[in-house]
């Protein structure tokens, strides 16, 4: 399987899951193959994760999953991205651009690479999609779709671009915009990283509302987006250390019963979202200290028999150096009240 969307609505049409709720909204994340020659950026194996709705015509769903797209990369921070996006029309629209395209075409024969000419008539958007050089420079002057999109698509397009607007995510209209797969309509997208040099797509999607009746289902609407990991970890490789977190309680306990209670503080802890540690190995108070600055805690918890005997464990800021006494009874409370109000 080169990609994972017609895969994935096989099984969306095997199991008949729109008969259980009209709207699905879907994810998967696996391993793809192509054959071609393997250069930077493109493998024979490569991975994807992948996202997808199923039965809504709506535009805003296709600007959903555009905010989510550019969420999960915001997130991530990653530098130099753009997003780019277009309208394909549909099979009402498209048509009369197919028939401005080739004869914009037809006197251009020599200019086209080998695979361009067989596309020139069976399907010639994909031209636009050519990576040659000769071809990607006749192209700069071909016609725009969308310029020839029906009042639909056209409508369709600018609530869209409107929803993006509205909570601010920047975009490029770009009408060269097509997608390597033919059973793209209307809404499609791509994130670039100029860092990538020439295979620069990170991720990329569009609305393909005829896949599923065309697989043999029914005539269900589909749009979805796909993220290349493979990319996606060539520009995370030099931040990895920006995605490490850093407990926010190490705790230090001295002596067997000590370390049962910390064990359970420290489950506590983890089971409210507070990332905690504990040494397991019953060193010495110094031991665990330099094991807590070592991994970069912010606080230190300390127990042992004698806070046992006196009811309190002694919380350690390593920042500030100051300490407090917490009760045992309402330990775990406080300890987060304390790290949450940072």
């Amino acid at each position: 399987r080169p990609e994972a969307t017609a895969s994935v609505v096989r099984a969306y049409i095997e199991h008949k899951l729109y008969a259980k709720d009209p709207v699905w909204k879907v994810y998967s994340i696996g391993p793809m193959f192509r054959r071609e020659r393997p250069q930077k950026g493109r493998y024979r194996q490569f991975f994807q994760i992948n996202a997808e709705v199923f039965g809504l015509h709506d535009p805003r769903a296709d600007a959903e999953l555009i905010l989510l797209l550019m969420t999960f990369m915001r997130r991530l921070e990653l530098p130099g991205l753009a997003l780019n996006i277009n309208s394909l029309g549909c099979a009402a629209c498209r048509p009369h651009f197919k028939e401005a395209l080739k004869s914009f075409l037809a006197g251009r024969s020599e200019q086209l690479c080998s695979d361009c000419l067989r596309r020139r008539d069976r399907n010639p958007l994909r031209i636009f999609d050519c990576k040659v050089p000769g071809c990607k420079e006749t192209m700069l002057d071909a016609p725009s779709i969308l310029d020839h999109l029906c009042e639909e698509c056209q409508s369709h397009f600018d609530t869209v671009k409107s929803a993006l607007g509205r909570f601010h995510v920047p975009y490029e209209e770009n009408h060269r915009l097509v997608r390597g797969l033919d059973y793209y309509t209307r809404t499609t997208f791509e994130v670039l990283a100029k860092s990538l040099g020439a295979q620069d797509a990170v991720a990329g999607g569009g609305r393909y509302d005829g896949l599923v009746k065309g697989l043999g289902g029914p005539d269900q609407p589909g749009v979805g987006f796909a993220i290349g990991m493979d990319r996606l970890m060539e520009l995370l490789a030099g931040r990895v250390q920006s995605f490490e977190k850093q407990p926010h309680v190490f705790v230090a306990a001295l002596g067997q019963k000590a370390q049962d209670t910390a064990f359970g503080w420290v489950q506590d802890f983890r089971t409210q979202k507070i990332r905690a540690e504990m040494d397991l190995e019953d060193r010495s108070l110094k031991a665990q200290m330099r094991r807590a600055n070592k991994i970069g805690a912010s606080y230190v918890l300390i127990v042992g028999e004698r806070e046992l005997e006196d009811g309190a464990a002694v919380l350690r800021n390593l920042e500030t150096k100051e300490q407090e006494q917490v009760p045992l009874e309402d330990l775990v409370r406080v300890v987060v009240s304390r790290i949450r109000a940072e």
